[in-house]
């Protein structure tokens, strides 16, 4: 998986970034499938503990199913899920999580 480690914010650069941690959580399981969630919890920085929760809310909210491969735990992204905000809510996640993926995205 590819990583680049966030960029330390200056003392006077706010340390907020345009994407929630959801958001974040959906990124990483579009870019690699099968992806740990400890390895998640790093990328994201945010604890595992966390990351179990967001997984939960997004399964449960169908932006994700969980299925197992082994002991592996594969997740699928449903793209065609609207997203949920009522300003853009006319959009589907695929519009987002796309464009997010073109350029850094690895091939296995």
């Amino acid at each position: 998986m590819y990583f680049m480690p966030p960029k330390p914010s200056a003392p006077n650069e706010p340390s907020w970034t345009f994407l929630s941690n959801h958001a974040h959580v959906l990124i990483c399981l579009a870019r690699q499938p099968d992806v740990r969630l400890s390895e998640v919890a790093d990328l994201v920085g945010i604890q595992e503990r966390t990351v179990h929760r967001i997984i939960h809310e997004l399964s449960d909210a169908g932006y994700v199913t969980v299925s197992k491969v082994g002991r592996t735990n594969v997740y699928e992204i449903d793209l065609d899920h609207p997203l949920r905000h009522p300003l853009e809510s006319e959009h589907e996640i695929r519009e987002i999580i796309y464009p997010l993926l073109k350029k850094k995205r690895v091939s296995k």
